[in-house]
This record gives C-alpha cells, structure tokens and sequence, in this order.
C-alpha cells in the first residue's frame, strides 16, 4: 500500500518538475488562449498539425463541416485523440471550436455554448464538473 502511494506521489512531483497542469478554463481567456494551452502541443500554434501523428485544422473540411460532428471529437475522442468532456467546459469548448472555424482561414460559423451542453445530452455525455480530479489527460 505504501508502496503505492509513494509512486503515485513521485509521478505527481515529476508532473509538477515537468511544468504539467490541467487544462485551462475559459475564466476570460479568449479561443486562441484556449488553444494554446489545450490543443496547439499536438495541432500546432498554426493550426498546421504534425503529417503522419496529429491532422491539421487549418483548412481543414471536416473542421469547417457540421459543428455538432466537430463537438463530438472533443467530447468522446477519435482515433488517438482523447475526448476532453471532464476536462473542457461546454463554455471551454465552445470558445476553442469557434476560434479553430474561423481561424487560418477556415471560414465556418462559431458554435455556442447551449449548443455544446445539447450535444453532451444527445450524447450522453455526462455534464461538465469542474472537479480537480477531472482531467483524463
């Protein structure tokens, strides 16, 4: 048992050393802050992405497509992308999908926070808690 815990605890600090934090929360960030923070380690700043490992949003159709089939990535993951539906707010995760639409040159209406909380009901998806211990990542 000690055992245990005591690896749980260095996996926390070498976390902690390594600059690891949860995913930040829309608390007046704007979409591309969001982005930033939550998304551009794999897509990229420029929305380009890595070829073969993480697909670009820039110009991308399927970004540009349906927004509700967009949502659904981030909330139940696809392929290797995890889903974000404990970790991003319906708020987070509209103001990050809206930024990525209408960004290098994607030219697709934003989405709305209602419409987000609608698609986790559709879903069933569980709503967002906001709780610390929340993030999968």
């Amino acid at each position: 048992m000690k055992e245990g815990l005591f690896k749980i605890a260095l996996l926390v600090i070498a976390a902690i050393a390594a600059g690891a934090t949860a995913p930040a929360r829309a608390d007046g960030m704007d979409g591309k802050a969001l982005f930033l923070k939550n998304c551009a380690a794999c897509h990229q700043p420029t929305g380009k992405g890595i070829p073969g490992a993480f697909p670009a949003l820039a110009g991308n159709k399927f970004v540009q497509g349906k927004s509700t089939d967009v949502a659904t990535v981030l909330l139940k993951g696809r392929g290797g992308m995890p889903d974000f539906s404990e970790s991003l707010s319906d708020q987070d995760i509209s103001t990050i999908l809206s930024f990525v639409r209408s960004s290098w040159g994607n030219q697709a209406a934003p989405l709305s926070e209602a419409e987000v909380m609608a698609l986790r009901d559709v879903l069933q998806v569980e709503p967002f808690s906001n709780g610390q211990m929340s993030n999968k990542h």
